[in-house]
């Protein structure tokens, strides 16, 4: 029954947003609509709602993507001068994953793993 799943991610500027996911991150847009935006990168898609008066430090939004070559997407990102949060690098975690996670504009968190 169930088929896929679409988070939805709080955003502050919609063109701060698409830029960082399309720019930066290499996402398709399947959708702006002004105060919301669809993008997409291979089978992974993301919905974002505008919400203004979000506090960055009191955002908690996040989400964990799987990949399966995670050292060259880490790598693609470093040459692409995309920041890794601070806690995040690159890493094998106990759970049995590979690992890495940054904030996007708006301190959403991107996780992704890969399984070891």
């Amino acid at each position: 029954m169930l088929t896929d799943i679409h988070p939805k991610l709080p955003m502050r500027n919609p063109a701060l947003t698409k830029a960082y996911y399309i720019e930066k991150l290499g996402f398709t847009e399947l959708g702006d609509y002004g105060n919301y935006l669809m993008v997409r990168k291979e089978k992974v898609e993301i919905h974002f709602f505008e919400f203004k008066g979000l506090d960055p430090k009191e955002n908690y939004g996040q989400i964990y993507i799987r990949t399966d070559a995670i050292d060259e997407l880490y790598r693609e990102l470093l040459n692409s001068n995309v920041a890794i949060h601070p806690n995040g690098p690159i890493g094998d975690k106990p759970w049995g994953q590979r690992e890495f996670s940054l904030l996007d504009p708006d301190n959403n968190l991107l996780t992704f793993g890969q399984n070891q």
